[in-house]
């Protein structure tokens, strides 16, 4: 085992996506309801965010079913969304941690799905961009006195 320090990728924490019919309706109404804009928008995806915090996201699927909480016949449906710069570094480290490659990957090239150590769903994405950095204040005026 070689003892030189490997750099370890940055991994973002992105945002909370919720599966359901229709993604532009429920963005709409979690938008309207914390003030938040689109951040990105396809027909079967709409992700809500600052530039400056994670953000919700929500995805459409085909067959959802509605949950039917607290009855457990049908479960709530959520998974996390970690924006990373490499792809592969990330999935090689997350890999090292623990999770599991499950067989299917619907768009490997733009974002990966891993299972955590209890099976939950995640994704990694180079989608996510880090914020930008913030200017630094600037000086006020000398204090009187």
């Amino acid at each position: 085992m070689s003892t030189a320090h490997a750099s370890v990728p940055e991994i973002r924490y992105a945002a909370v996506t919720f599966d359901c019919p229709d993604p532009a309706e429920l963005a709409r109404f979690y938008g309207d309801a914390l003030g938040l804009p689109v951040a990105h928008s396809s027909d079967d995806f709409v992700l809500l965010a600052r530039a400056d915090a994670p953000g919700l996201g929500f995805n459409r699927l085909a067959d959802y079913r509605r949950p039917t909480w607290p009855d457990p016949g049908q479960e709530k449906q959520a998974h996390l969304e970690f924006g990373v710069d490499d792809l592969d570094a990330a999935q090689a480290r997350l890999l090292a941690l623990g999770a599991v490659e499950p067989a299917v990957q619907p768009q490997p090239d733009r974002w990966r799905v891993l299972l955590d150590p209890a099976g939950h769903p995640f994704c990694i994405t180079t989608l996510v961009q880090p914020p930008a950095p913030r200017p630094a204040p600037r000086p006020g005026p000398a204090p009187q006195g």
